[in-house]
């Protein structure tokens, strides 16, 4: 009898169980997969994009709507001057290789200046933050926009290789109205390929990155010619080509906060 009443207990409670989930509100489970489908979509793109080439970017559309065109040509890494690879380095992500996808240190710095007044969230974007910016977002500064590129981010690190991400950024970055790649900006502005670009003319190209729609690399400013010839100094021993990013440690990045200074452990 005491068998009987708890077997008949188990099946109400299981009763209550399954009507407590029919019951459940539609939009929390579509709220559900939306969120799932977020969380896996940039593995499974990246995934990809490990072994073919981006057809498009998010950026490409924009401009293409806006008029602009749409000029690139995939190349690949061994086809792009070593002098390019070293410029952006130089230039844009001088811990490239070591880090995992963010410079803690920038962005500490970065923090302390949006917390003083002194300005938005700018600058402490690595190569790697850019790259997934240009893959899955959107031009523009916003905490949205910055939230989901640190989650591709992460994504990006942990998938890809550091030479497939040089890769892709030089194959995707904007270099002109129209302009994207390491290809199509050599033969637009210089009239040679990739491959061919001089130091110089590779630091001109990294110099322009800023603001690829307002500089001209092949008749540069005072000011580009400047910062070229700071990037050209820079460049001397950074690792590229069949180097690029080869027998380098990871970096342990200290960040400072509030004079306490807090050491994160590095992946491996």
């Amino acid at each position: 009898m005491k068998q009987h009443r708890d077997f008949v207990r188990r099946r109400k409670a299981a009763q209550r169980q399954r009507e407590k989930m029919a019951a459940r509100s539609p939009f929390s489970l579509w709220l559900m997969r939306i969120v799932i489908v977020v969380f896996c979509v940039p593995a499974l793109v990246l995934t990809v994009y490990a072994f073919v080439p981006p057809p498009a970017t998010p950026l490409m559309v924009i401009r293409l709507i806006e008029g602009y065109g749409l000029h690139k040509d995939w190349v690949p890494l061994s086809k792009i001057s070593p002098s390019l690879q070293r410029a952006v380095i130089a230039s844009e992500d001088g811990k490239f290789c070591g880090h995992t996808g963010f410079d803690w240190q920038a962005v500490s710095h970065a923090i302390d200046r949006y917390q003083s007044g002194n300005g938005h969230i700018l600058g402490a974007s690595t190569i790697s933050m850019q790259t997934s910016k240009n893959l899955f977002f959107w031009p523009g500064r916003t905490f949205l926009r910055k939230g989901g590129e640190s989650f591709a981010t992460v994504w990006l690190e942990t998938i890809l290789s550091k030479r497939r991400i040089m890769e892709l950024y030089l194959n995707i970055v904007e270099w002109g109205p129209g302009i994207y790649g390491a290809e199509a900006a050599a033969q637009h502005w210089f009239g040679v390929h990739a491959a061919q670009l001089s130091p110089r003319q590779a630091a001109l190209l990294a110099a322009s990155l800023p603001d690829p729609l307002g500089r001209d690399p092949a008749s540069p400013s005072a000011y580009m010619r400047s910062r070229a010839g700071t990037i050209l100094a820079r460049m001397r021993g950074v690792p590229a080509g069949e180097r690029l990013c080869q027998g380098q440690p990871p970096i342990r990045p200290e960040v400072t906060r509030g004079g306490v200074r807090l050491r994160l452990p590095p992946r491996f």
